[in-house]
């Protein structure tokens, strides 16, 4: 029994980074035993080190983007073939087939007025260009640079394009992160039946050239707003006005072409689904997957009283997190209740920001009040070394954090920003973003009121058990999954299948989710039924075989081997009588043999 094959594209995350986007990445390939994953992951430089174990059955691709002499070091590709394309790369080539196409990418990147269709086709073709020629030959000759640099200075003169004048090193710069960032076009997209991309980033490029090259139904997952917290990092950056505007330019075109492209967004909160209806992602397309947690690992902790009153932040050390308003409502809270502790667990990922909240630790003297404790594997023991739990970050989604913590019975205090009100209704108190005053004041309310702290993190932890737990992530992922792959525009023409009326789609969809959250509470026996009835709605339906495997499945688990076995058998005669010995699903074979 073959299974679905997904393509996950990750950037700067999974499985080299720790982080609310990599705990998702993790818990799909590790909880989704009925999918094949293949790894597409967009990584800074080919050195770091991987942090997470990947089951058997996932393959991993490394892209990196920095760190390595030749694009092609990433690839298994033998170096005769790369010699080849070497050689192959002339002069005349360059002119001929790759300028025309470079130009107009690069007026794509500068305009501020994006054609999202047009790049995705420039992209393609600079795809099938880099399978035949080679990408370091053509990027830097003279003949590209000349060009980039004859086409840069030309744009600066229309008043639309609103461009500052360059320096020289300015355009090498920029024409740099061209090169790097697009190393990803010189790397094989592996073939899959969807396609799934963790952000509106380079990390969706392979999922774009997926769709233009087999018509693979592609599935963009947003955990925040990628494009804001963009301007955020650059408004940090002291770039110059022109690179400045280049590198959000480039931003906000790879950005619009993942919305436009993406045949279902997926936002993890309703929150973030304003940008992109803003961005032209039209309504249908879009359906929040909220993020869940796994009641069995994140327990309730009990109530404890301590001699210390306690509270935990678990965020990494970041400009994005706000650590500076934390640490002055730390010296406010201290003021009344003299031995708070307040306990930070997360990696640094901005060393200056770091260094930075220690000298504002040290000026406040709150040494040992304010505590970084670094990262910690074991998150529901910091959970648990809390009375309360706060965040305060300036820009969130939907973070793990808030719904970990109300899992464990603690309640929060957290800044109204992202689908942080979502995640706790009434069970926590929000505060707006970067007011130590009122943030404290809400801490000071809990810390002071024990049957409150007692009330609150009850209620939060009804409310995660009822909307954010790990079997509703898992299920609403799979259906997605299937629900794409089985209505794929491309279709093997050797399989003549009759297109399912509106109706009959919409009925045995209704069953087939119905099976699907049986199968996620092991109700194996009553899923079967569910899917039999999906079957019987169309038995020609692509999704037939899925709902077949998921009935072997179910009779696994049973321990009904001979039943098992005598549907894999039904099976085989079925597809030998409509003459087939297999079934194909958007150009992918996913059947028996």
């Amino acid at each position: 029994m073959s299974k679905l094959k997904v393509l996950l594209t990750t950037e700067g995350t999974y499985p080299f980074h720790q982080g609310g986007v990599s705990t998702w990445c993790d818990i799909l390939v590790r909880e989704l035993d009925s999918i094949d994953y293949i790894l597409y992951s967009v990584i800074t430089d080919p050195f770091i080190t991987q942090k997470f174990d990947l089951p058997k059955t996932t393959k991993l691709h490394k892209v990196p983007l920095w760190g390595t002499e030749e694009p092609s070091e990433h690839h298994s590709t033998p170096f005769s073939i790369v010699y080849l394309q070497k050689k192959r790369t002339t002069k005349k080539v360059i002119e001929t087939l790759f300028l025309p196409l470079f130009k107009e990418l690069i007026y794509e990147i500068i305009s501020p007025r994006k054609d999202s269709e047009h790049l995705g086709e420039i992209i393609f073709q600079l795809y099938k260009y880099f399978q035949e020629y080679e990408y370091k030959e053509t990027f830097k000759s003279e003949i590209a640079w000349k060009a980039y640099k004859e086409l840069v200075l030309e744009a600066i003169k229309i008043p639309e394009m609103k461009l500052a004048q360059p320096d020289i090193y300015c355009l090498i710069q920029s024409l740099g992160w061209v090169y790097r960032f697009l190393n990803i076009i010189n790397t094989t997209v592996p073939k899959a039946n969807v396609s799934h991309a963790s952000a509106s980033a380079f990390c969706g490029i392979p999922c774009v050239i997926a769709k233009k090259e087999h018509k693979t139904p592609f599935l963009l997952t947003e955990h925040g707003v990628y494009l804001r917290e963009q301007y955020l990092s650059l408004s940090k950056r002291k770039l110059s006005v022109f690179l400045n505007t280049f590198l959000i330019r480039f931003i906000h075109a790879i950005n619009s072409l993942n919305f436009h492209f993406a045949d279902q967004v997926s936002p993890v909160c309703h929150y973030n689904t304003r940008w992109e209806t803003k961005f032209g992602v039209k309504q249908e397309n879009i359906e929040v997957i909220y993020n869940g947690v796994d009641s069995n690992v994140f327990i309730e902790a009990g109530h404890i009283e301590r001699i210390n009153p306690t509270v935990v932040s678990v965020a990494r050390i970041d400009p994005v997190k706000d650590i500076i308003s934390l640490i002055k409502t730390a010296s406010i809270v201290k003021k009344q209740i003299p031995n708070v502790k307040f306990i930070v667990y997360g990696s640094v990922s901005v060393q200056d920001y770091y260094e930075e909240c220690v000298k504002l630790q040290k000026k406040l003297e709150l040494e040992d009040t304010f505590i970084f404790a670094g990262h910690t594997t074991n998150m529901v023991a910091a959970y648990h070394s809390g009375d309360i739990v706060a965040l305060s970050s300036i820009s969130e989604a939907f973070p793990y954090s808030v719904v970990e913590a109300m899992m464990t019975g603690k309640p929060v205090v957290a800044t109204d920003v992202g689908g942080i009100r979502e995640a706790l209704g009434n069970t926590g108190f929000l505060v707006t973003p970067r007011n130590p005053e009122e943030f404290a004041t809400a801490i000071l309310k809990l810390l002071e009121d024990s049957s409150l702290r007692r009330s609150m993190g009850n209620d939060g932890r009804e409310r995660a058990l009822n909307y954010f737990t790990l079997n509703k992530v898992v299920e609403q992922h799979l259906k997605s999954y299937i629900k794409l792959a089985t209505h794929a525009e491309s279709i093997s023409p050797q399989t003549e299948i009759v297109a399912i009326s509106q109706e009959k789609q919409e009925i045995q969809l209704l069953y087939s989710e119905r099976a699907f959250s049986l199968m996620a509470i092991k109700k194996y026996q009553e899923a079967i039924g569910q899917f039999r009835l999906a079957i019987n709605v169309d038995p020609k339906a692509p999704a037939v075989v899925v709902y077949l495997s998921e009935i072997i499945k179910a009779y696994h688990y049973l321990g009904d081997s001979p039943k098992a076995f005598l549907e894999i058998e039904k099976l085989q005669t079925l597809l030998q009588l409509q003459g087939l010995n297999h079934f194909e699903i958007g150009g992918e074979e996913v059947g028996f043999k």
